[in-house]
């Protein structure tokens, strides 16, 4: 057996994370054992699936989690420690640098790096941006496999690079094909909703990057308009007191409920009408394949990679610029459209384009079980 060493940080419901899961959930267990390293001392949503599917994980101290050289060190000590690992897959942008530097001098011959985003924080100052130059070198100079989401997401971290290979953020089709059939009017348990409802839903973790501050005011808008809607927040993060203290200064809330994590995605997806995402910025987000799979419209930010439109006329971009008026127009329109692919159309194009879990597991193995496929 394999044993692939993750190092993810940590493991919360949240879109790389869901993806490294979907991908373990299916992969063949008797070749390959997934273990994970993360960085915080913290009980993560995915601890108990990750024990119960045979894997293990290993924890840094979040005392080294900010400092890179010594956060270096430990992992190279974790590696050494607990040999043998057929390889180290990375998933941490632009600290996959420092971290397949660990696996290199630990002698790990199989160092991937994996880019899960599109764009970083660090960009906006000098020195982020030298950080970046540093990491992006270090990364050439350490890495055997580059593996990205997307052809943005490649050229991001791996602009140099001429053999990535893709993955696209894939999920268990299945699961979310049919989910509007199950759908019920009762399924929040909500007195306020009736069949007439507009039902509205957000879901990722509660983080500045996602802009759920837009969605609030936006909420306030259709308030106003006397649109009969309930809008539900799925995800938790560090800005969940400062968006309830929003929703409750706004009067919203008897149209805004917090869900908080769940494991019922394809469920929720399944009663939700129209999915946002004012995001600032995302990679190729997990939610959004799992959306369009499950037939479900979403009304989403320009600053989002247009490869997330897979061609099921499910996405609807509009500028975060724009006012409010403009995205209840597209709001309502998406409401009022009729055309949507049927199961087995959704199915075949998704199949077709890579997003089916058992496609994307069969590329990972094929990986695994070559060396130094993409360094030039």
């Amino acid at each position: 057996m394999k044993r692939i060493l993750h190092v993810v940080g940590a493991m919360p419901r949240a879109g790389a994370e869901s993806m490294v899961m979907n991908l373990y959930r299916v992969i063949d267990k008797t070749q390959y054992q997934f273990d994970f390293v993360y960085f915080t001392d913290k009980t993560c949503d995915f601890d108990d699936e990750i024990i119960a599917l045979g894997g293990k994980i290993y924890r840094i101290p979040d005392k080294y989690s900010n400092k890179a050289l010594a956060r270096t060190y430990q992992l190279y000590r974790l590696i050494k420690n607990n040999k043998p690992f057929h390889a180290v897959h990375a998933h941490q942008l632009f600290s996959n640098a420092f971290h397949l530097l660990a696996a290199y001098f630990a002698g790990i011959d199989m160092r991937i790096a994996h880019s899960h985003n599109t764009s970083d924080a660090n960009s906006k100052s000098l020195f982020g941006r030298l950080y970046q130059n540093f990491s992006r070198k270090l990364i050439r100079l350490v890495t055997t496999n580059y593996i990205a989401c997307g052809d943005l997401a490649g050229k991001y971290l791996f602009p140099k690079s001429k053999n990535i290979v893709f993955i696209p953020n894939a999920v268990d089709i299945h699961k979310f094909l049919d989910v509007k059939s199950k759908r019920a009017h009762t399924f929040f348990k909500n007195e306020s909703i009736t069949k007439n409802t507009i039902i509205l839903s957000q879901i990722g973790r509660l983080m500045p990057v996602k802009n759920v501050e837009f969605s609030i005011d936006f909420m306030s808008f259709l308030k106003q308009k006397n649109i009969d809607f309930h809008f539900f927040i799925v995800g938790q993060g560090k800005l969940q007191s400062k968006l309830e203290n929003l929703v409750a200064q706004n009067n919203l809330t008897d149209h805004i409920t917090f869900l908080g994590v769940r494991s019922d995605i394809d469920l929720i997806l399944g009663h939700t009408d129209v999915l946002l995402m004012p995001s600032f910025h995302e990679g190729f987000p997990v939610i959004l394949v799992e959306s369009q799979t499950a037939g479900v419209p979403a009304l989403i930010s320009d600053a989002i990679s247009k490869e997330v439109d897979l061609g099921l006329n499910l996405i609807n971009f509009q500028a975060l610029k724009a006012n409010f008026e403009t995205w209840e127009i597209a709001l309502q329109d998406i409401l009022n459209k009729s055309e949507c692919y049927d199961n087995s159309k959704r199915h075949h194009v998704l199949k077709e384009k890579g997003f089916d879990i058992e496609v994307s597991v069969k590329t990972l193995e094929n990986i695994y079980n070559k060396k130094n496929t993409s360094n030039e």
